[in-house]
Formats: C-alpha cells, structure tokens, sequence
C-alpha cells in the first residue's frame, strides 16, 4: 500500500464506518488530468448478516460523507475522481485478513518485486501465518509476504455459482481458438530452440 493509499485509509475509515460499513480497502491511481480515488465497502462479517450486501444507497451514502471529509482534509493536490464500490465477485483482498477469510478459495496475485522469477500467480490461499500468505500451485506451496503483494483478487468459482458455460456452449472449442489454461510456471524459462 502506497503511502498516499495508507493516508487517504486512515482518514476516510471511521466515516465509513459511522455509516455502518467497512472500509475494506483504497485505490489511488495518479493520472494525468487527474487521478481516481477508488474505495471498496462491505457489510461487516460481525454484523451476521450473511444476506446483506452492500447496495447502491450505502455506495451514494459514503460517497457523499467521504466527498465532503476530502473537501476539507484536501489529502489529493488537483483534480481527481471519487469512486465507491462494493467489493464484487472479483473481490480484491488487501490485508492478511482479507487473506485468511477467504483460505480456500482461489486468488489472483500481482507481487511488487518479482519472486522465484515470477510477478504474477494464481492459486489457492492455504493459510495465513503473521505477514506472509501461503498458496497452493498446482500442488507446491508458494509463500509470499504481504509486503511484497500489490494486487489481490479473488477467482470467482463459475461453477460452485451455476454460471459456468456449458460444455455444449457454442463459444467453447470453436475452430481457430486457442482454449488458455492458466499456468503457474514462471514465465522466464529455460531458453530453447525455435
């Protein structure tokens, strides 16, 4: 997390949760013209309100408390955009927490700094033990720490939601497209011949 993310978190956090959410994680992405500040809210997991999501009035909500609070504070310098959202099927995780609920379940990762000649894995979250993660690829652990995480998401499973093409899809095995699997083997192989 970025020292301006970290920032922006630390400001914004208990308005959200004033509002009775949970601020689960910011984006800040600097751009030419201006920059976009995105937030992601949840429910809180100790409400126990397994059927609550979070719905657009929450979104417009926070985006009005958080406007206002960054009108003030002033914690961007020039123009930027205010986005507010629910975490998706797609969720991105930010901290070992978000890690630890979700053990099991598959993940897409970005790592800051390339490890064992990898930037990015995809595979299933097996634990969580203080700042490192450990995942599961193609049957070998693969532990990073936090610190070395940029980006997160979860897979979401197609099939466990009923979602998943069917194997009589006409957009699956069409002549002339390549079905990609995912793989994760390093991309920087052993060099070899054409």
């Amino acid at each position: 997390m970025s020292e301006k993310t970290s920032e922006i978190a630390q400001l914004l956090g208990p308005t959200v949760e004033s509002l009775g959410l949970e601020l689960l994680g910011v984006e800040y992405l600097p751009a030419p013209g201006g920059a976009t500040v995105r937030l992601y809210i949840d429910v809180p997991v100790a409400d126990g309100e397994a059927s609550r999501t979070v719905t657009i009035e929450d979104c417009e909500a926070v985006s009005r408390e958080v406007s206002a609070q960054l009108d003030v504070a002033d914690p961007i310098s020039g123009n930027y955009t205010l986005e507010v959202s629910s975490p998706g099927l797609d969720r991105p995780l930010f901290a070992p927490s978000h890690f630890a609920r979700f053990a099991g379940q598959q993940a897409k990762v970005a790592l800051k700094l390339p490890q064992d000649g990898r930037r990015r894995l995809q595979g299933t979250i097996l634990r969580v033990d203080d700042a490192v993660v450990t995942f599961d690829l193609d049957g070998t652990e693969f532990v990073v720490a936090t610190d070395n995480i940029e980006r997160a998401r979860l897979v979401p499973d197609w099939d466990a939601m009923g979602l998943a093409p069917s194997k009589n899809s006409p957009s699956r095995g069409k002549p002339g497209k390549a079905n990609k699997h995912p793989s994760n083997k390093p991309a920087a192989g052993e060099p070899h011949a054409e």
